[in-house]
């Protein structure tokens, strides 16, 4: 009778009828944010950048495939909502042991949604699959998460080596704000210049090596596992920023210490979320969401449960948004550089980093979803852009990436705006270049039809 009467407590705690709580003194040993299936599925699906030892490569759709699946809170298929923001307990003694860490997520002990939400965790264990790593907190927007890693990883006095190629938002941060209101400096550096980043990195300082696995806006790519290998040699911690290229490229797999995302983009892909993620080391997680002295905790960029619970619904079906993607972006540059336009594109074969992504690239995945006309000035980028839109319907002038629809827009005067001249040129920034995140709706010959009448009154 007593054990029923115990069940039955953790039923109305738990609000489940399917899955039960574990007991305090169950001895589970698994992380917080992916279950132990998921964990033996990616663990021998990694590269160390310190060693150069690679291992077995897995699919990111099958990492996904094989993790937790959370069911609702009477059976359904999809999870239920936990719009909660603070928890119950049973026993005084508990919220004792949660405040102190004896009690936690991993569990199924929560305290306050500011810490942790069970949907925004069961979201986390889908990034963490997908990228491989071990853990994965998920965020209010892609800044805040970069912005609260970078703060959790250096202190003031610190020191950050940086590609000078950046996403806007990202280069002011390191630029101006770091610095102004945290003391923490940043060194750019071409990173395709390995000696470069080797002589910027210093001893005792730094602490972080960023950079894009794919450069906003040039489509420069990265050598992920050598920039790694040279910072491990350091002692400085690798963060990569993937939001170009997921499910396409897996940084942490290729020695990467902590992953981030714009959720905004790809990843959600319906240009009706902000959000973002940080995967990494469970240790790292861990400290971001230490009571005292985290980052994620004490500023506090949380995620929505509601917004977690739509994002939890678009990850399914990413791997297949991804091919059609990336295989209309290699359709389209291959056709434009056929009318002699200027193209980048990384699946070119003229692409200067066109070997080292295919030697990086998930199978099966393209080169990425992005593609990019430099039309040498504004004027002219403008004129074309209104045509594309206005006139032929072949795509949106707007910011952001990954939407259903092609969205354009001018680099220089948008999204790297926050560069000044100087720091434009020095990332490969053109006046005229054209940023254009190639989307799937219609069918592929209706749409270049759309874009050769663009081109061809030009």
């Amino acid at each position: 009778m007593a054990q029923i009467v115990n069940e039955i407590k953790n039923v109305v705690h738990h609000g489940s009828k399917k899955r039960f709580m574990r007991n305090e003194n169950d001895a589970d040993k698994e992380t917080f944010i992916m279950s132990k299936k998921t964990t033996l599925a990616l663990k021998d699906a990694s590269v160390d950048g310190g060693t150069g030892k690679t291992m077995n490569w897995i699919d990111p759709a099958s990492a996904l495939a094989n993790a937790r699946h959370e069911f609702g809170e009477h059976g359904g298929v999809n999870m239920s909502i936990e719009a909660s923001a603070t928890f119950t307990v049973m026993e005084p003694e508990t919220m004792r042991k949660m405040f102190t860490g004896e009690l936690g997520a991993e569990r199924d002990f929560f305290i306050y949604s500011r810490h942790f939400n069970p949907t925004v965790l069961n979201l986390s264990r889908s990034m963490a699959a997908m990228e491989g790593t071990e853990a994965a907190y998920c965020t209010s927007s892609g800044m805040s998460a970069i912005s609260s890693v970078l703060l959790q990883l250096c202190s003031s006095g610190g020191h950050v080596v940086a590609s000078h190629c950046l996403y806007g938002g990202t280069h002011a941060l390191l630029t101006h704000f770091l610095p102004r209101v945290c003391n923490i400096t940043t060194s750019f550096v071409d990173v395709k210049d390995v000696e470069s980043v080797r002589n910027a990195i210093v001893e005792g300082r730094t602490k972080v090596l960023f950079f894009e696995s794919i450069s906003n806006p040039t489509l420069d790519v990265a050598n992920v596992p050598e920039l790694c290998r040279i910072a491990h040699d350091r002692g400085v911690m690798v963060v990569v920023d993937n939001t170009f290229a997921p499910m396409v490229l897996s940084p942490a797999r290729l020695g990467a210490d902590v992953v981030v995302h714009s959720i905004s983009k790809y990843i959600s892909g319906g240009a009706d979320i902000i959000a973002g993620a940080i995967c990494g080391p469970t240790t790292v997680i861990n400290s971001m969401m230490d009571l005292h002295q985290g980052a994620l905790m004490l500023l506090g960029p949380t995620m929505n449960p509601k917004v977690a619970f739509e994002l939890s619904g678009k990850i399914p079906h990413l791997s297949l948004r991804m091919k059609d993607h990336c295989y209309r972006s290699l359709t389209y540059a291959t056709r434009m550089k056929k009318l002699g336009l200027q193209v980048v594109y990384p699946g070119l074969e003229e692409h200067p980093n066109h070997n080292l992504m295919k030697s990086m690239a998930n199978p099966d995945y393209g080169f990425g979803g992005i593609l990019c006309l430099d039309m040498e000035t504004e004027n002219r980028a403008n004129r074309l852009m209104n045509r594309l839109q206005n006139c032929t319907q072949f795509g949106l002038m707007a910011v952001s990436l990954g939407y259903h629809e092609t969205l354009m827009s001018c680099s220089s005067s948008s999204t790297s705006s926050e560069l000044n001249h100087k720091e434009k040129k020095l990332a490969g920034i053109s006046p005229g270049l054209i940023r254009m995140s190639i989307g799937y709706t219609g069918t592929l010959e209706q749409r270049w039809s759309q874009f050769e009448k663009a081109i061809t009154k030009m």
